[in-house]
């Protein structure tokens, strides 16, 4: 195998938001063992993204972590900006991680500042971090979103905002990769049960065991299953896929 074969993103330079922990630290992990250089922003989990500079710094690679708030507009240019200052002024791939459910809360419950703080965690966060990027992506760039199974069956109890922000990241990476071909290509990932801190906060111990065991696969994901899927999705390797989102359940839904 040859040294282009063995790191197929050499020379390349990605942003990961939300990478300090779960899916996007894993994913932070795997691009830069696949050769890239990583910008890693982080909302709290600074140890995570910090051990993550370390480990990739130890083993010849290169990256930086900063915090940074992907819902406020000036928090998503200095990301930006500062990864143009260490790796040049270039920007290959996004891999945009931010996200989160936030509480669950039916539609009853449900207030129209719950309804905006969830849609502009999920789906606005996204439109900022693409639109920040762009200018610095040429030929042959990548962006990959986060979208989830919710966005297709329309999530758990309390998940309808949820679920429509996750529709609504699909549909943008649909369009997207309209917009943007020949030259961008825009994919997302819809991941099912995967083993992260958003299941132990909001899923129980007894829904989650039982999906696993209704699941093909009989297990819950990992973050590694993930990150595989989005860095091959970033690579050349999947040079004929776009305005794909890829389900990642082991089986337990089929779109």
């Amino acid at each position: 195998m040859n040294q282009a074969e063995a790191s197929p993103l050499s020379g390349r330079v990605a942003i990961v938001t939300g990478g300090g922990r779960d899916i996007g630290r894993a994913c932070v992990m795997r691009l830069a063992q696949a050769g890239a250089a990583v910008a890693i922003n982080y909302h709290s989990s600074s140890q995570g993204a910090d051990s993550a500079v370390a480990e990739i710094r130890a083993a010849g690679g290169r990256a930086i972590a900063l915090q940074g708030d992907m819902t406020n507009g000036d928090d998503v240019a200095a990301l930006v900006s500062e990864t143009t200052k260490a790796f040049g002024d270039k920007i290959d791939i996004l891999v945009h991680v931010t996200g989160g459910l936030v509480a669950r809360k039916t539609m009853a419950e449900m207030d129209i500042d719950h309804w905006n703080r969830v849609m502009d965690l999920n789906a606005t966060s996204f439109y900022r971090a693409v639109k920040a990027v762009l200018p610095q992506m040429s030929a042959g760039g990548a962006i990959v979103g986060l979208a989830s199974q919710a966005g297709r069956d329309g999530g758990g109890a309390g998940a309808v905002a949820y679920a429509a922000s996750k529709g609504a990241v699909m549909t943008m990476t649909r369009g997207l990769a309209k917009e943007l071909g020949p030259d961008i290509r825009v994919n997302s990932v819809c991941p099912g049960m995967i083993d992260t801190d958003f299941h132990n906060t909001f899923s129980k111990p007894e829904v989650r065991s039982h999906v696993a065991n209704i699941t093909p696969l009989k297990r819950e994901g990992s973050s590694e299953d993930v990150a595989n899927l989005v860095t091959y999705l970033a690579s050349d390797e999947s040079a004929f896929i776009t305005g794909a989102n890829i389900d990642i359940n082991g089986g337990l839904l089929f779109s």
